[in-house]
């Protein structure tokens, strides 16, 4: 029997992994990607879900990576309007345990070392800024900055969409089970059965990342350090688009974001963690972030507010910084070359995956007697290509009344110009198959299981729309056992 070959295997489907595989099978490599669980179905969708250049990095004179995050952030805002979206930052200067010049100073750099950017720049407070003052319990003194939103599920999801477009084979629920250099080659075997042979490997592990190393028997030089962030949702804090950071006495900050609509989301924390399984928010952190948004907001919050959790281990690069919050946020890629190449990933955000993608084949191609092409830089995202996102949202709501004003704004988000397609012949809400709970059909659970590679009613629900969070027990076990019964096993 003749094995498959690639010329990469990458392991691992966070944004790493995704971006990677996108920007090799565009520069005409031969990709398989595997997955053990769902794409984006760890860290990758339990950050912040930021597109930003890391004001807070500048503390720590991380210049490089600030710079470099900015220039991404511009060319993420352009390359994906549908899931990215520019949002104004508050920065109240209250309990500010910065002089006011150095948050000043700040905040020109941050907008000069991205260099041209379309989002507005930053500025002081205003008089007349009272709907960014209001919902606050101090005077106006502070600054207005902006950075972007960004579904981070998705964006993992149109990395791998684009890589599958172009020849990529992507498959979850897929582990690699083991893998062992031979001449030339790495020979692998899978848990869906199947052995292939890849004449490199990523590793893109993300906090598996030095247990795979394990595995394959490679000690690395780099070492990562696992760093548990963890958010709460509240019901929301105030009117308005805008988000808050805000400063703590203990020189941490954190963010107050509009989510979904109704909510708020408030975070991070960094908690030291010893395994990827610790991704676990407990009561210490809910009242930590509870009391940093009490101590800003008019309207306070209490444990029992919280709507929902989630919690994501960072695996960051170990620089041998003291305290968790200073760790750098920088990657490393380190390549092993003894014998068929291995590179493996530590450290990373999601705003700089493309550049970290664009590195990583830069470092690979020379030893597969490939040249590298920066293939990513100008590339518009799947479903991407729309107008500004106002009038793409005008032509969705009048090609497709039957949506509404809300179910709208929500699919022209998660699929841009996507949704034509799915959407295609669809003229009224009989079209779209059977109805489930908080705006869901049939139409957008198939092109999920079809299109996105959800494999079980929690892919659907949890990461690619969210919706389970507007839906009672008993309306997500309905829809779980019609996923069950259409898509068994």
């Amino acid at each position: 029997m003749t094995m498959a070959t690639y010329d990469l295997l990458i392991v691992g489907g966070g944004i790493n992994g995704a971006a990677i595989a996108r920007e090799a099978v565009l520069n005409g490599l031969s990709v398989l990607l595997v997955e053990q669980g769902d794409l984006a179905g760890a860290t990758s969708s339990a950050s912040t879900k930021l597109i930003h250049g890391g004001l807070r990095y500048l503390e720590y004179y991380d210049f490089k990576l600030v710079a470099e995050a900015l220039r991404e952030r511009e060319r993420l805002v352009t390359a994906a309007p549908h899931v990215i979206r520019p949002l104004r930052f508050v920065l109240p200067h209250e309990n500010a345990v910065r002089p006011w010049g150095m948050v000043r100073l700040g905040l020109y750099f941050y907008d000069m070392l991205g260099g041209r950017m379309t989002l507005k720049r930053s500025r002081s407070l205003r008089k007349n800024d009272t709907a960014f003052t209001a919902p606050l319990k101090g005077g106006a003194r502070g600054f207005v900055y902006s950075d972007a939103f960004v579904d981070d599920s998705r964006l993992t999801l149109l990395n791998a969409i684009d890589a599958a477009d172009n020849g990529a084979d992507i498959r979850v629920g897929t582990a690699l089970e083991s893998a062992r250099r031979d001449g030339s080659i790495w020979r692998a075997t899978l848990s869906d059965g199947d052995d292939v042979t890849a004449r490199a490997i990523v590793n893109a592990a993300g906090p598996w990342v030095a247990a795979l190393l394990g595995r394959l028997g490679v000690n690395a030089e780099a070492g990562v350090r696992l760093v548990k962030g963890s958010h709460i949702v509240v019901p929301r804090l105030y009117d308005g688009d805008h988000a808050y950071i805000l400063q703590l006495p203990d020189r941490r900050i954190v963010f107050a974001i509009p989510y979904l609509g109704d909510s708020t989301e408030i975070g991070t924390t960094d908690i030291p963690v010893d395994r990827p399984e610790d991704a676990v928010i407990d009561a210490d952190e809910i009242a930590y972030l509870c009391d940093a948004v009490n101590q800003h907001f008019v309207r306070q919050v209490a444990p029992g507010d919280v709507t929902s959790t989630w919690s994501g281990v960072r695996p960051l690069y170990d620089d041998g910084a003291s305290e968790a919050r200073a760790v750098t946020r920088d990657y490393v890629l380190e390549l092993d070359t003894n014998g068929p190449p291995l590179l493996s990933v530590f450290g990373g955000k999601i705003t700089t995956a493309r550049h970290l993608a664009e590195e990583a084949i830069g470092k690979l191609a020379p030893t597969l007697g490939r040249s590298a092409r920066r293939t990513t830089r100008g590339r518009i995202f799947p479903g991407g290509d729309i107008a500004p996102f106002a009038v793409f949202l005008g032509e969705v709501r009048r090609t497709w009344p039957c949506l509404g004003t809300q179910r709208s704004e929500r699919m022209a988000r998660a699929y841009g110009s996507m949704l034509r397609r799915m959407l295609a012949g669809v003229t009224d809400e009989a079209g779209m198959g059977r109805a489930f709970a908080a705006g869901l059909t049939e139409i957008e659970a198939r092109w999920m299981h079809d299109r996105e590679w959800a494999r079980a009613a929690d892919d659907v629900l949890m990461r690619r729309s969210k919706l389970g969070l507007h839906m009672t027990s008993a309306e997500r076990a309905a829809f779980a056992a019609w996923w069950n019964a259409t898509y068994p096993g």
